[in-house]
């Protein structure tokens, strides 16, 4: 009956039930190790809101058919870029972070482009030519970060002065510009209201995105991109558009999550941080051809929160490694149910139509 699946999809999904139910276990062995809930809930609050921009960057492909972005490295590079480039002529505040961001978005349009004309050569395989392209394409980011002329010493090995630092300090630069902007505190707890308003702000607009003609297409294109072809829609004009964008979004989330983190990570930083944004938004309810900003909402708290929680757990009753581990397991976990049941939900769905 149609009721029943209404409520069948208000459900919890198994990866939720999974995230809520150890989140639940590691507030319960935080209590007893005495642990401080003060320090967890602020980290929580910023650790949610810093990494959300960047799984927000997975809606726009997924939505118009082209996968799980697993070559989001591609965009995060994008983002680096913007910040190599306003630190170099040592640009501070909100001007090197608005800098940042405005050539890292520039990069990104390039980098999109190319990345959607191999994508869309190669349909129904996006997301194994998503994960090959973007481990591919850290070892050239490696090469450009070891020749890049920057003038900046700051930047440089002390030693030879030539190639980037795997880490530069952001502390003199732009650190935390948006943690500490419009701080509201409620006793001990601090909200960060300004990292808040640029997280939900690029949900809104997402989300307001998803109500236009170009919105609904790419809804038409991952539902049926036959019938939209049929249409007279330019099918890969449309998925170009959406990587693009993803690829766009994905530069702003870097900038933003480094000015959180406070360093700029280069080398291998992002070659791991598609898997838990993919983790994230799965966890929150998305499916290969569906998401929407509310599973950005849920599943970004509840990964980051139920990560943030295993680490001085681990560290009190195990041993500190122990919440890497963890994190490895339930993230590589989560992106095996979505490869696996997913491709049942969409048989029962069809056989249901």
């Amino acid at each position: 009956p149609v009721c029943w699946n209404k409520m069948k999809n208000k459900r919890m999904n198994p990866p939720q039930i999974i995230m809520f139910l150890f989140m639940v276990v590691l507030l319960i062995a935080a209590v007893a190790v005495d642990i401080s809930m003060v320090s967890i809930v602020n980290d929580a609050l910023i650790k949610w809101a810093m990494n959300g921009i960047i799984v927000l960057s997975l809606i726009p492909m997924i939505n118009v058919g082209a996968g799980r972005n697993f070559g989001m490295s591609i965009g995060l590079s994008a983002g680096l870029w913007g910040m190599i480039f306003a630190l170099n002529y040592r640009l501070t505040s909100w001007t090197g972070f608005l800098v940042s961001i405005a050539v890292g978005c520039v990069v990104a349009v390039v980098f999109g482009y190319l990345y959607a004309k191999i994508l869309n050569h190669l349909k129904l395989n996006e997301e194994i030519v998503g994960t090959f392209a973007g481990y591919s394409f850290i070892p050239i980011m490696n090469l450009f970060y070891t020749f890049v002329p920057v003038t900046n010493r700051q930047m440089l090995y002390p030693i030879g002065g030539q190639g980037l630092r795997p880490k530069v300090n952001l502390d003199t630069y732009f650190a935390k510009i948006l943690d500490n902007l419009w701080q509201v505190k409620i006793g001990e707890i601090v909200i960060p209201v300004g990292l808040f308003l640029c997280f939900m702000g690029m949900g809104v607009l997402l989300w307001l995105f998803s109500k236009t003609r170009t919105g609904m297409i790419f809804s038409s294109i991952a539902e049926n991109e036959k019938f939209v072809q049929l249409s007279g829609i330019n099918v890969n004009r449309y998925r170009t558009i959406g990587i693009v964008m993803s690829t766009v979004i994905a530069a702003i989330g870097v900038v933003v999550y480094s000015q959180s983190y406070g360093i700029l990570h280069l080398y291998d930083g992002p070659f791991m941080m598609s898997f838990p944004a993919i983790s994230a938004i799965v966890i929150g309810g998305a499916t290969q051809n569906k998401a929407a900003v509310k599973n950005v909402m849920i599943g970004t708290f509840l990964y980051q929160t139920t990560y943030l929680l295993s680490i001085p757990v681990a560290n009190a009753l195990l041993i500190p490694e122990m919440a890497e581990l963890s994190r490895t397991i339930v993230t590589s976990g989560i992106i095996l149910y979505a490869f696996i049941f997913e491709r049942k939900d969409a048989r029962y769905e069809k056989n249901q139509k």
